[in-house]
């Protein structure tokens, strides 16, 4: 998509739009709409918005334990004396740990791969920072390892690429649990989710 095809908007406006466009889930009309929107904001808003996509370029930088987005290296949860070094979970994206975080229920430590193996996308092993993750447990602190991407094609096929890499050096390696969403129908709910659900049943 060239500048031409958003033409005849002004050059800087065009550009923008272009800009946007690349961003993921950002069609063409979207960007035109967000595009015309910051063109209406008060310019200290815009300055501002601007400032804070310069810092995040500027200050982020990832973990160099857990690999996860920071200011600080290590990060606060990897420098908190209280997490359990024992136990590390592994999550596909930094967004996953702020969800887990947001629970309450997990006090170890995390390992962020920053995606999954997808072929499709050009994505192996190589671009994921599991060798980052291997060196972690050369020390053999670790003694379980908890596997939480995601329960779909690439994240089922990237939890047991890894399970066969850590299982030599942890005696435990376990992965979410899945099945029924609460408040969820069966009539509705897709075929893995419900084979998951059945073969995961407890004991009452």
């Amino acid at each position: 998509m060239t500048t031409n095809d958003y033409l005849p908007a002004a050059a800087p406006v065009a550009r923008l739009i272009q800009e946007l466009h690349k961003l993921p889930g950002i069609g063409t009309k979207t960007a035109q709409r967000l595009t015309y929107y910051l063109v209406r904001m008060p310019e200290e808003e815009a300055r501002a918005l601007a400032q804070a996509i310069i810092a995040v370029k500027e200050q982020i930088i990832l973990c160099s334990l857990c690999q996860n987005l920071t200011e600080a290296d290590p990060c606060p949860i990897c420098s908190d004396p209280s997490r359990d070094r024992t136990i590390i979970c592994v999550l596909e994206e930094p967004l996953d740990v702020l969800a887990l975080e947001r629970t309450n229920c997990f006090k170890g430590l995390y390992h962020v791969l920053h995606g999954v193996v997808s072929p499709m996308n050009g994505i192996g092993v190589e671009e994921l920072k599991i060798r980052e993750l291997l060196t972690r447990l050369k020390d053999a602190t670790v003694q379980e390892i908890v596997l939480a991407t995601n329960p779909n094609l690439e994240g089922e096929a990237t939890a047991m690429y890894i399970q066969r890499l850590v299982s030599p050096l942890v005696p435990k390696v376990t992965r979410l649990a899945r099945g029924l969403p609460v408040g969820g129908d069966l009539e509705y709910t897709d075929l893995v989710t419900l084979t998951r659900a059945f073969q995961g049943r407890q004991a009452l």
